[in-house]
């Protein structure tokens, strides 16, 4: 027989806000055919399904929330029965107490059964946001291994699953447009690293431009599914760390290799990463791909993402001249002016992006350095930088400015171990630059900053940006033939 033992167990009614009766004497007599779903956001956020039956309402936990396609089948803890009149409860459960945190109700309705047994509840819910048949069902020897299945219908007709993985569209460099200003819009180009979000079921999956997954590395941005709740996407993003407001791309080296997940939240904690979100590619069952910039724009900004670390910036329509100068004046690296009616193509470099910036951004390859003098004394002086073509590493210039102090100790000890005997460029390194230079295995990737190439290959006026962990020499190649997005 149904009971609330279990459920008084796990509360004190001094402490918690929630109903807790005082005993089974005399349970409420219902139909057997209302429930109610609520979002927990407790120590981990989930939802709570439960059925009214026999006097109690017959509860799981769900962490992703209930399946939007028959094909998907999702973990539903069974939990305690809770009395009938925790269908209406919402409200912050003091911390500390059995389930703390808030909870408010996501939708209520009724149901109808299809079949009740001990091991299978197989029932049809008629809801606000919620239709269809869904069947809970034992799946282990313990009482509370369930899960949960959508049978027959997908949620909508149309209904698109959500992708596993996409690859960010790119920019192509050019100048700002000029006769049909007002058909674009103008975002700040951020220094930082690209990233795709997936969300589903409250949870964040991130990956690299190139397709790795580097959730581990920022788990501040879980908050980010937190409130999009069982709202499915996919979200286009550039992460940053920021340094007196403005975005420092040194500081964000100091989290892009980090992949344990404990030291990823001691980094998080020392040097925070903030994700700016500027488009959106999937939404609730709906591909975004071919919806004009301008309509994703809206989209994205009607889900209102703004949290301790992540934010959608602005977009302005029109007077691109404006937006690149408060740029150059904000000492940003410039603008992306974007066509508002062009479409998304992942990973594919479109003229319907164009990037505007005085400095372009190079990767390259550390293939020697010189030992640095006075201040410098004992620690690099200057790097030098190649680009891998067909037959080897080309020598294209080296770069002795932009280095913190304490990058230059790390990069000094780390480029000591990659030591060789003889240059590893194939081209020739001027007199002046080989002279007691002291020669490295070419595994090490960074990026630099630039004015213009000369007409002989080398970089002009370069500035050291940083290492690129995410990288490997092999996919560096010069940035006119296939620079970042």
């Amino acid at each position: 027989m149904a009971g609330l033992d279990e459920y008084r167990r796990k509360r004190d009614p001094a402490k918690t806000p929630e109903p807790v009766p005082a005993d089974d004497s005399v349970l409420p007599k219902g139909n057997n055919d209302t429930f109610v779903i609520q979002e927990h956001h407790a120590r981990r956020l989930h939802w709570d399904v439960r059925l009214e039956r026999d006097g109690v309402l017959v509860s799981w936990a769900v962490p992703k929330g209930l399946p939007p396609t028959p094909g998907t089948i999702r973990l539903a803890v069974h939990t305690e029965d809770h009395p009938l009149e925790y269908a209406s409860f919402h409200g912050e459960i003091p911390k500390g107490e059995y389930g703390g945190g808030s909870m408010f109700i996501w939708d209520r309705g009724r149901y109808e059964t299809v079949k009740w047994s001990e091991r299978e509840v197989d029932v049809v819910l008629h809801g606000e946001r919620v239709q269809g048949e869904f069947v809970f069902f034992q799946s282990g020897r313990g009482s509370k291994d369930w899960m949960v299945r959508r049978r027959h219908e997908a949620a909508r007709p149309d209904w698109v699953p959500l992708p596993e993985s996409l690859k960010p569209m790119l920019a192509t460099p050019g100048p700002l447009p000029s006769d049909d200003d007002d058909q674009w819009a103008y975002e700040f180009k951020w220094d930082g690293v690209r990233a795709i979000l997936r969300v589903e079921g409250g949870r964040v999956q991130a990956f690299s431009r190139v397709g790795n997954d580097v959730t581990a590395a920022y788990p501040e941005l879980q908050g980010v599914g937190e409130q999009l709740g069982v709202t499915e996407a996919v979200l286009d993003g550039e992460i940053v760390a920021l340094q007196d407001g403005r975005p420092s791309f040194a500081a964000l080296q100091q989290r892009m290799h980090v992949q344990n997940a404990a030291q990823a939240r001691r980094a998080a904690k020392q040097v925070p990463a903030t994700l700016l979100v500027f488009d959106l590619l999937h939404l609730d069952g709906r591909s975004c791909l071919q919806v004009p910039y301008g309509q994703r724009r809206e989209l994205l900004e009607a889900l209102e993402l703004r949290g301790p670390q992540w934010l959608t910036p602005p977009s302005f329509t029109g007077d691109g001249a404006a937006v690149l100068a408060a740029s150059r004046e904000q000492g940003l690296e410039g603008v992306v002016a974007k066509r508002l009616d062009s479409h998304y193509l992942p990973g594919h470099r479109s003229p319907g992006w164009r990037k505007v910036t005085d400095l372009m951004a190079q990767e390259v390859v550390i293939g020697g350095w010189r030992p640095g003098e006075g201040k410098r004394s004992g620690v690099i002086g200057a790097l030098l930088l190649g680009i891998p073509r067909g037959d080897g590493l080309a020598f294209v210039g080296s770069v002795g400015t932009g280095f913190s102090d304490a990058e230059l100790g790390v990069l000094t000890r780390r480029l000591t171990s990659l030591d060789r005997a003889r240059s590893p460029f194939v081209t020739e390194v001027p007199r002046e630059r080989a002279k007691g230079a002291r020669w490295v295995r070419p595994e090490l990737v960074a990026e630099v900053v630039f004015r213009q190439w000369t007409p002989d290959g080398r970089l002009r006026f370069p500035a050291w940006r940083g290492l690129r962990p995410d990288k490997t020499p092999e996919e560096v190649c010069r940035r006119d033939d296939h620079g970042e997005g």
